[in-house]
């Protein structure tokens, strides 16, 4: 189960290249002292975020870093470990340092893979400018992808979802993109040195994702050696399958407002790269905080409910006074549970010796039970001004029972929480049922138009739904089509992929539809709900399906193209933690989206396709 290890082995290759690309010194081994700069631009600083903090980059001999696009120093004995994408005004402003001599040698370390076009412009450039002896080195890391957690990666791609449904967008720009989730995924595979076997549902983004991957993967097989020829030995029963999906396959799991700690603190506080950035209160200043996996409280309690959370915190805090005044006792001092600072430290000596080996990790509990107490208490204030417990109910009812309150939804869309939380709750309502009653829908409107809701969102989804009815209703073949042929025109990709997420809600014990998709994928036997997925191979020859292996898998890399979320991601967790004999599942997104995030993507696909407004007609409106 080790061979998926993405963030490791991801952090391993970075640390090789702030090593001059060379293998790092053992542990406790004597290295000879080099002391580098280290250059990058805006996405490789957000890369590297998650994977190591100042005094790491220290520990390898980075002594300054700098983004490429602000002014800079010459420092001329350092060598400089530059670490960028390859894109025109980088290789620019790399020319540039290099004509200037602002450092002793450049190691060059893109984060994919450098086009041929653009190598013979740097080299054209340092050449005239006689800086091309100062080139130690340039390296391809297909590293083009964030890695925030062991199982967790995006490919901080901002945007994809309205990129890839927006009615206007060209051809090219579906395919620039589609290209760049695929070369993301390349890297992904290169990093794991893994060739995975690629299953997609049939049309729409997915499919051309895949296909532009499959693509992408072959071409580079073709030579040899190449960043796979290790991994030719392995059996085909121990490659993964890569699962893609398509935000449309379950819309509401993007929207839901979610009650566990870690959903929340993304949804409310907006958790970005695994920090959380605090505004200043009456309490202090401004802080931030790293909610990762080198702190013990996050790791154990950011899955449970927000109240089991609070009672956790309390516990903690209980726990710390009682050792504290443990210490105290033993060295003659107070009782009364006063923050342990060290000045009581007398007595015994042994109980001395105790007391003061015991500071450092006292010290460091209460700054943990400090950050979560300030965070509950923010997220505590939050739930109470917005009513958020009442969103999540709500939602729950709706989407888990299929039932609803229609005074408790009415209520809310008229009462607390802000403008988002209101048209994510009715885009919601919208998706739970199949058929709303008129009546109700038209009151839901109302209440939204009442609270000054923009509607752009709303009234996407709802035409959305009004296409999936027409399209399922018993018609002549000719109008029928006529509606795939508008559909197609209109959000670029078959209706059937559009349209999906109206029908993939949870079902019993809230395990998602994709959860259940993903895990028939994996299994591999025969199922009507994935005999029709596509299977490409990278490694089968073209023609014929002979050889293609579907299963069952023990691995799996699971992709959302158009954002993700922690919602998506704790139900594949729980399914490989679950699973025997165990799976080993990695969840990947084009961005990792919160609620408020992603209704404002809907709502700007909706004022693109014309659907702005307050209408409460339930027909759709024809497109001017």
């Amino acid at each position: 189960m080790a061979a998926l290890s993405l963030r490791q082995k991801q952090l391993d290759l970075i640390v090789r290249m702030l090593h001059l690309n060379q293998p790092p010194p053992p542990p406790g081994t004597e290295e000879e002292e080099v002391y580098k700069i280290l250059v990058l631009d805006s996405f490789c600083l957000s890369l590297l975020s998650p994977l190591l903090r100042v005094a790491d980059l220290r520990n390898h001999g980075v002594t300054l870093y700098f983004p490429i696009d602000k002014p800079r120093h010459q420092v001329p004995d350092a060598p400089a470990v530059y670490f960028i994408r390859p894109t025109p005004a980088n290789l620019d402003r790399l020319a540039a340092d290099a004509a200037a001599a602002l450092y002793a040698s450049f190691h060059l370390n893109f984060s994919s893979s450098l086009p041929r076009p653009l190598l013979d412009r740097l080299a054209a450039a340092t050449a005239s400018s006689n800086a091309a002896h100062r080139v130690a080195r340039i390296a391809d890391q297909y590293l083009d992808f964030v890695s925030l957690e062991n199982n967790l990666f995006s490919l901080a791609q901002p945007r994809s979802y309205v990129a890839l449904n927006d009615p206007a967008a060209a051809d090219a720009d579906i395919e620039a993109q589609v290209d760049a989730i695929a070369l993301g995924l390349f890297c992904v595979a290169a990093t794991l040195g893994t060739v995975p076997v690629i299953r997609c549902a049939r049309g729409g983004p997915a499919e051309m994702v895949a296909a532009a991957l499959d693509a992408r993967l072959r071409d580079h097989l073709l030579a040899k050696p190449n960043l796979f020829t290790e991994a030719t030995t392995v059996a085909s029963f121990q490659r993964p399958v890569l699962c893609l999906f398509d935000r449309n396959f379950e819309l509401s799991v993007g929207i839901q407002h979610d009650w566990s700690y870690r959903p929340l603190v993304h949804d409310v506080l907006s958790l970005k790269l695994n920090k959380l950035k605090m505004p200043a209160d009456k309490s202090g200043p401004a802080k931030t905080y790293d909610l990762d996996d080198s702190d013990a409280f996050w790791v154990a309690n950011s899955w449970s409910p927000f109240p089991r959370v609070a009672e956790e915190i309390e516990a903690q805090l209980a726990k710390y006074k009682q050792d504290v005044d443990e210490v105290n006792q033993r060295t003659g001092g107070t009782k009364d549970g006063v923050e342990f600072d060290g000045t009581d430290l007398i007595g015994n000596t042994k109980h001395l010796m105790n007391a003061v080996n015991s500071l450092p990790e006292l010290t460091e509990r209460k700054k943990m039970i400090d950050k979560h107490t300030n965070i509950a208490t923010v997220l505590l204030g939050h739930i109470k001004d917005r009513s958020l417990d009442g969103y999540c109910d709500c939602e729950n009812d709706m989407l888990v029972k299929g039932t609803v309150d229609r005074n408790m939804l009415l209520s809310l869309l008229k009462g607390k929480g802000t403008k988002e939380d209101k048209l994510r709750l009715a885009v919601t309502y919208l998706l739970s049922f199949e058929t709303p009653p008129p009546s109700e829908l038209e009151q839901v409107e109302a209440a939204l138009r009442e609270s000054d809701v923009d509607m752009s969102a709303f009234q996407y989804v709802k035409r959305i739904k009004s296409l999936n009815t027409q399209f399922a209703a018993p018609s002549s073949a000719a109008s029928r089509g006529n509606i795939v042929d508008w559909a197609e025109k209109l959000y670029g990709q078959s209706i059937s992929a559009v349209t999906a997420g109206v029908k993939n809600l949870l079902s019993a014990g809230r395990q998602l539809a994709l959860t259940r998709t993903v895990e028939a994928l994996m299994e591999g036997k025969p199922n009507p709900d994935v005999d029709n997925y596509l299977l490409f191979d990278p490694r089968a020859p073209r023609s014929g399906s002979c050889g293609q292996f579907k299963g069952p898998f023990r691995e799996a890399i699971v992709f959302m193209i158009g954002g993700g979320n922690y919602i998506e991601y704790r139900s594949l967790m729980e399914l490989a933690e679950g699973s025997q004999p165990s799976k080993h599942i990695i969840y990947g997104a084009t961005e990792i989206l919160n609620g408020v995030e992603f209704i404002e993507q809907l709502a700007e696909l909706g004022q693109k396709t014309g659907l702005g407004g307050g209408s409460s007609s339930n027909a759709p409106q024809p497109l001017k």
